[in-house]
């Protein structure tokens, strides 16, 4: 039997629970409970998201899963202890970092960490600025600009407004997000009370709401289980993963963390020290030399913004004690 025999049939993984999986079958779109056997249960082998070869068997009118498909993308954390890395789910395209200009107050450092998930699992990153109908005091612009080098596409929004909101300082706004969301498969991370329920029954039309366990289980706390689910909306698919709420982003060795802020690491290679600590007072570093001299104050404010965060998680994760004894 092969991958291109009429017995495989191509489906994708859309909740998991022991050794069964309920998968989308792509040519009809039917939802079939399968079950896989022997290596394909060890560690991550499947998990949500993932494209598979299904079987089919007359005689136990029951479904297989014989092939998981090569993954695009893998939302993961690892295991410092084992180094080993634990996949949540699979073939995501689009990270949506959903913050707030109003209440709850906004956070850069959250936003950053959320950023540094998203360089290491190969995600593509965009950040909502949502509830901007009550934007006052907040240099939207300014947060919106400190991220330009990173390339991320900052949107303006009022989730409750919709349309009916005209973004007033960013050129993003709510068409060109559902836009960008559209035919993605997208998770939405962000602190409690930003709106993700809210903002996603929005971009489903309202839909959404008739799914309020689902939809719930993306704000924090409202949700019982840690299993991630694939949920189709009407343009674009959720990938709602209870398991990666969590700011903290202790599993990650401090010494690798530079990469994972591709913007700063341009800069830092040209440090004269590996170890340099980046401070004003640092023989040779790049930061603070001839290298960013052709850059406006208001420039350099948004690059120091940026390495402000990054030695402030790195401080944090140091302190780990796995890491710490090795540093």
């Amino acid at each position: 039997m092969t991958k291109d025999s009429t017995q495989y049939i191509p489906a994708q993984v859309v909740r998991s629970s022991q050794r069964t999986f309920t998968c989308k079958r792509t040519d009809n779109k039917d939802e079939v409970e399968a079950t896989a056997k022997g290596k394909l249960l060890k560690g991550d082998s499947i998990v949500v998201g993932d494209r598979v070869f299904l079987s089919y068997h007359d005689d136990a009118s029951e479904y297989y899963i014989e092939e998981v498909q090569e993954r695009e993308s893998e939302i993961f954390r690892i295991s410092i202890r084992e180094q080993k890395k634990k996949v949540t789910a699979a073939n995501c395209n689009l990270l949506v970092i959903l913050s707030s200009v109003s209440k709850p107050t906004f956070k850069q450092g959250i936003v950053d960490r959320f950023l540094v998930r998203a360089c290491q699992w190969g995600i593509k990153p965009i950040i909502i600025f949502n509830k901007c109908d009550q934007l006052k005091d907040f240099d939207i612009k300014f947060e919106a600009d400190r991220l330009k080098d990173l390339g991320v596409d900052c949107f303006e929004i009022s989730a409750l407004e919709k349309e009916n909101y005209q973004q007033r300082v960013l050129d993003l706004g709510w068409s060109e997000l559902c836009e960008t969301l559209k035919e993605r498969t997208a998770i939405f991370l962000g602190q409690s009370g930003v709106g993700k329920s809210h903002t996603i029954s929005s971009l489903s039309g309202g839909l959404v709401e008739l799914k309020t366990h689902k939809v719930g289980k993306v704000g924090k706390g409202s949700h019982t289980t840690t299993w991630s689910e694939l949920i189709e909306l009407p343009s674009f698919y959720l990938i709602d993963s209870p398991g990666i709420r969590s700011f903290s982003l202790e599993d990650i060795d401090p010494k690798e963390m530079i990469s994972l802020f591709p913007d700063l690491e341009e800069i830092a290679v040209h440090c004269k020290f590996n170890d340099c600590q980046h401070e004003e007072n640092s023989k040779g570093c790049s930061f603070y030399g001839p290298l960013l001299s052709d850059k406006t104050d208001y420039e350099k404010q948004c690059v120091f913004s940026r390495l402000e965060s990054y030695k402030r998680i790195v401080e944090e994760v140091s302190q780990n004690p796995e890491w710490s004894k090795n540093l």
